[in-house]
């Protein structure tokens, strides 16, 4: 393992910024999340026309400040941990930069401050804070039961991308000269993903009876497309043996991984010590 130099004030803030089992920690951490959605509710609001032209200057200014202090607690994030470049590649910390490069892209690209409202992914902090772990446990099994299901899902949507262009190319040689909303088989084989999705929105429909028989066999198959994957995705999901065991609100210094148990001494990702007695800076 490397070997650092540990800073006192440096691991206090990082007590402070990255964790909520202390007072400072959970109230620094309920602040933000304050900030956080204030601010997007901010940028939804400069996209309403009658607002936008009377408090502009009144948007623009909490934007900037909004930024401000966001792109502040990212550079500490980042001076508080002994890896910067793991926690900018986390998860969090993407999600951390993301949120500010927006206001600062306005300069060049007007308008890309609405890009903004992607703060909102920070606010899942708040399972963290209150210790509402199991949450973000049912998110992973979630997650794990689509990446584990991803082959099987992947030869199920090559077999629907077949059967539209078959449906598709047949609909345009049944349609195409009586129907003028059948003028390609690019446009027939939309109207068949939007007939077998049973999205149905109507702007094309066919007209001849064979063509309307062709259609119903579509919705029929609609069924499947929608059972198919949901069957795959929830076997998957009873197949998942996720450790429920209560988490602390712990990150590493190092790694900047979270998810330990409470008497965890130490981190289960990267093998450095998460609990120890900072010593005195040497002078």
């Amino acid at each position: 393992m490397d070997v650092y130099k540990r800073n006192r004030f440096k691991e206090r803030l990082h007590e402070i910024i990255f964790e909520a089992d202390t007072k400072e920690g959970k109230l620094f951490d309920i602040v933000l999340l304050v900030l956080i959605l204030l601010s997007v509710i901010t940028v939804m609001l400069e996209s309403v026309p009658s607002y936008q032209a009377k408090y502009q200057t009144l948007f623009t200014v909490l934007e900037w400040m909004f930024t401000f202090i966001f792109t502040i607690e990212y550079i500490l994030r980042l001076y508080s941990v002994y890896k910067p470049v793991k926690y900018a590649a986390s998860f969090f910390g993407i999600i951390d930069l993301a949120s500010i490069l927006p206001t600062f892209l306005s300069l060049l690209f007007p308008g890309s401050q609405s890009l903004a409202v992607i703060r909102a992914l920070r606010l899942m902090r708040v399972f963290r804070i209150f210790k509402m772990m199991s949450f973000l446990n049912h998110g992973k099994i979630i997650g794990d039961a689509l990446y584990n299901s991803r082959p099987k899902i992947l030869i199920f949507m090559s077999f629907v991308v077949v059967i539209v262009c078959i449906f598709g190319s047949l609909m345009y040689l049944i349609e195409g000269s009586s129907n003028e909303r059948f003028d390609s088989i690019p446009r027939s084989m939309y109207w068949a993903i939007v007939t077998m999705t049973t999205v149905g929105y109507g702007d094309i429909s066919p007209a001849t009876n064979l063509g309307q028989f062709i259609a119903s066999i579509i919705m029929l198959l609609g069924y499947a497309v929608i059972a198919v994957p949901t069957g795959i995705v929830s076997s998957e999901m009873v197949k998942s043996d996720t450790d429920f065991e209560q988490k602390s609100t712990q990150a590493c210094r190092f790694c900047s991984k979270e998810g330990h148990a409470d008497d965890a001494v130490y981190c289960k990702f990267c093998g450095e010590i998460l609990n120890e007695d900072i010593p005195p800076e040497d002078s």
